[in-house]
């Protein structure tokens, strides 16, 4: 079974600075029917002014990924890291126990467009850590590109949790396939451009949620970026 949850209907913080999109219940925005799926529990599209950002704030017990889709974020935590993320990298990090973080668009001049994914960690009292990987091009370019695992294997980011995350970029008419184990699951987020799953018509902004399918087959209809999670 496949459900869709358009973009269009995602909840919608617009501040002067930030333009955030929320697929799942975050902040003021609320949806019984929308609380995460499985250990996903969020994922918002943002997108920050020139020099805007997110100023120190805390959190705990969640592994937090940053996917940066256009500009560059500006990284600082209280385990002293700082960082610069830009597209093709993946950073994670486990809160933890707690951890207090930044979050800024890097240029002056331009703005940033990304996404912020949280996934519930396998357990809690975790030690706070970081962790932060590029990946060429060509490995997303038209097939499966793994960049988090609970193994870390493939020089993917290490996620405290069962999950796989994988990432391509397609050309229109490119299609892939993916096979989801026994009792597994699948959310599938388009983040740029046009896909089918399984011949169900996905926009950009738009997310599907898999169950009780074997194979998913995923057909770019223009130039598309794609995010699949295999979940326990």
């Amino acid at each position: 079974m496949i459900t869709l949850r358009p973009g269009t209907e995602r909840g919608h913080t617009k501040l002067s600075w930030l333009d955030s999109r929320h697929t799942f219940s975050f902040g003021d925005y609320h949806d019984q029917r929308y609380m995460g799926f499985r250990d996903l529990r969020v994922i918002n599209e943002d997108r920050v002014n020139p020099g805007a950002g997110f100023p120190t704030h805390s959190h705990r017990d969640m592994e937090i990924l940053t996917y940066v889709l256009e500009g560059a974020v500006e990284h600082k935590d209280s385990t002293g890291t700082r960082s610069v993320i830009r597209p093709g990298e993946v950073q994670r990090m486990s809160a933890g126990t707690g951890i207090s973080h930044s979050e800024y668009n890097h240029s002056p001049s331009e703005p940033v467009h990304f996404l912020q994914i949280w996934i519930l960690p396998e357990q809690q009292g975790l030690a706070p850590g970081y962790e932060q990987r590029r990946f060429a091009s060509e490995k997303m370019h038209r097939k499966w590109c793994l960049v988090a695992s609970k193994t870390g294997e493939s020089d993917t980011v290490l996620v405290h949790q069962d999950m796989e995350l994988y990432v391509a970029q397609l050309e229109p008419g490119d299609q892939l396939a993916y096979r989801l184990k026994p009792h597994r699951h699948a959310w599938l987020q388009v983040a740029r451009g046009t896909a089918t799953l399984n011949g169900l018509l996905l926009k950009a902004g738009d997310g599907a949620a898999v169950n009780d399918e074997a194979e998913l087959q995923i057909k770019a209809s223009d130039a598309a970026e794609v995010l699949l999670f295999d979940l326990a």
